[in-house]
């Protein structure tokens, strides 16, 4: 089915991406999967270009362009050439939300010209090694004294872990009130007592770096509280639906590359003397994925739609992630069974895409979770 969401002011953002990710990501991507980090001169390139920071205004560097669709521009395009470790998506799709609605005017001039250009890195610090998906449950506080916050706990599977120097961290501000004391600080590298674990060794998306994170007594200026002190909680449930529908978006472009994959795998490859694509089995798997991906795609398309317009519904949000990334993780299967043990090489594309996929139902909320979400909005 043909996609009309896009305009030709996206397909011309899509060839720049295209060209940038063709000379500065694919050559060295496996390179940086063995080292366990991109390094941080990718950021400034993709800065340089207008990649990091296009939603944000141009007096602070940005493009001063609203529009979710260059976001999921730039995520399909490192989805299909496989470039799970680049991590713009965490800057662009998820702390940049942050920063544009909660931030004052005195935080923006200080940290979005950086975040455009790439010379600042950002993460969000939410999961806590004994509370992952209940964020209510969380044990790192900030405790108020003068003209700054005391933090002190930890925070793990942190995305952008290693790179990162500004990390938007929930904590407790009020420990005895709930949701209703949770509240966001950002901190930044070179604070005394933040500290970074190692570099976690993941089963997937290798060149990702993925950290722990400690504060030991870090004082925190007042200045850097993100919109109000209390309304942590109230803010995160505003911005998961964005990064559930990233994950979404993720998804669909994987599922898509992993069928042109196999297909161009399954007409070259040989059984019994002829081609696997002529086998009855191969057709009907290879016909299920694709109606399959093509009908996922018309849902992620209409609720980008839908969060450009600024209606896209929590409900909505959880029911396209856990469905999405679900039917991700059965493509991949499928496709690397028809590769058969060539599926199971590294050096194939299609190896790499299975282990990249497996976190996709997990982070931003479990599928048990989204569905959790979809069921107590139907009433139950």
């Amino acid at each position: 089915m043909q996609r009309t969401l896009f305009d030709a002011d996206h397909d011309a953002f899509r060839d720049t991406v295209r060209t940038f990710l063709d000379k500065q990501v694919v050559p060295h991507h496996a390179a940086w999967e063995e080292a366990g980090i991109v390094p941080r001169e990718l950021w400034t390139q993709a800065g340089e270009l207008g990649l990091l920071g296009f939603m944000m205004p141009e007096e602070h560097g940005g493009g001063g362009v609203s529009d979710f669709r260059y976001n999921a521009i730039l995520q399909e395009e490192l989805t299909r050439v496989g470039a799970s470790g680049v991590g713009f998506a965490l800057h662009t799709d998820l702390v940049s939300g942050y920063l544009l609605s909660y931030a004052t005017d005195e935080q923006k001039a200080r940290w979005l010209p950086g975040f455009c250009s790439g010379e600042i890195i950002t993460a969000i610090a939410m999961t806590e090694p004994g509370a992952g998906s209940d964020l209510q449950g969380m044990t790192t506080t900030a405790r108020r004294e003068g003209d700054h916050y005391v933090v002190n706990g930890s925070k793990t599977f942190i995305s952008n872990g290693i790179n990162a120097d500004l990390v938007v961290v929930a904590c407790k501000t009020d420990p005895e009130a709930g949701a209703s004391g949770i509240s966001l600080l950002v901190i930044e590298r070179g604070m005394e007592g933040f500290e970074r674990g190692r570099n976690l060794d993941k089963i997937g998306l290798k060149a990702q770096d993925t950290a722990e994170l400690f504060f030991d007594n870090v004082q925190v200026p007042v200045a850097n509280l993100l919109g109000e002190e209390g309304k942590g909680f109230v803010y995160l449930m505003e911005k998961l639906p964005q990064e559930r529908l990233t994950l979404a978006v993720v998804a669909a472009a994987a599922c898509r590359t992993v069928i042109d994959m196999t297909v161009e795998y399954v007409q070259e490859r040989k059984a019994f003397g002829r081609p696997v694509a002529a086998f009855q089995n191969t057709r009907f798997t290879l016909a299920e994925l694709e109606t399959e991906q093509q009908i996922a795609q018309v849902w992620v398309d209409r609720c980008i739609e839908a969060l450009n317009e600024g209606t896209l519904s929590v409900q909505d949000a959880a029911a396209g992630k856990w469905w999405t990334t679900e039917l991700q993780k059965k493509t991949v299967d499928s496709c690397l069974q028809l590769h058969g043990g060539y599926g199971y090489m590294t050096e194939y594309p299609i190896a790499k895409a299975y282990l990249d996929t497996r976190i996709q139902t997990i982070y931003g909320g479990t599928t048990e979770i989204m569905k959790e979400i979809v069921g107590r909005m139907m009433g139950l």
